[in-house]
């Protein structure tokens, strides 16, 4: 009987609201249920879980507030501007679609913050930005620097990093420690990750900004 209830694994923890269509699913190796994300989504957790995601050229952000026990991670790609001319990716003025990633950022902190985190405390890990994509324009190092410079302007300092080069990588976050798994992935996934990624961000140009979005 002992030997079975070792076994088995616990029951997932429940969600924190709003998250609850998150896919997670059991991990045998971390031994841990694992949410894992995807382009345009983030997920808090107040639970011992992890929150994993595979990366090439997007960003994400694994933030925690150790004292309160909260901590999630975010995954984002800054759209790229096709037209001719000067790029208004990083342009303030022009609208939501080039401020996804400050918005993805906003959203992630802020949820942290209704549960109880507070800003000063706040440790901020930072990966991906790998040089994937054949286009003109290094889209990873893009990523990199806006991520960096926004949570310089914000007050926040990153504690670890592992971003650039041109590689993917999958990224496992523990919230609860604080601990981050990261794999560098083989030139196959690296492929069909960049396919992927070419897609979603074809996506995101095509897509108009439907008006602003209010950023705490």
């Amino acid at each position: 009987m002992l030997n079975m209830q070792a076994g088995a694994k616990p029951e997932r923890p429940r969600p924190v609201p709003g998250f609850e269509d998150i896919s997670c699913t059991w991990d045998v190796s971390a031994k841990s249920w694992c949410a894992k994300i995807l382009p345009g989504e983030f997920y808090i957790t107040r639970s011992d879980e992890a929150i994993t995601t595979v990366l090439g050229s997007c960003i994400s952000a694994c933030i925690r507030d150790p004292l309160a026990g909260v901590g999630g991670m975010n995954h984002f790609m800054l759209p790229e501007d096709t037209t001719q001319g000067k790029s208004s990716w990083l342009d303030a003025d022009a609208g939501l679609a080039t401020r996804y990633g400050s918005f993805a950022m906003e959203s992630l902190i802020n949820g942290l913050l209704k549960l109880g985190a507070r800003r000063e405390r706040l440790e901020v890990k930072l990966f991906g930005g790998g040089k994937i994509l054949n286009l003109d324009i290094d889209v990873g190092e893009r990523n990199i620097e806006f991520a960096r410079r926004w949570l310089k302007t914000e007050g926040y300092s990153i504690v670890a990093e592992d971003v650039g080069l041109s590689v993917p990588r999958r990224v496992v976050y523990f919230p609860t420690t604080g601990k981050v798994r990261v794999k560098h992935l083989r030139t196959l996934e690296c492929r069909e990750i960049a396919q992927r990624e070419q897609q979603y961000l074809r996506k995101t140009v095509e897509k108009p900004a439907a008006g602003e979005i209010e950023l705490f």
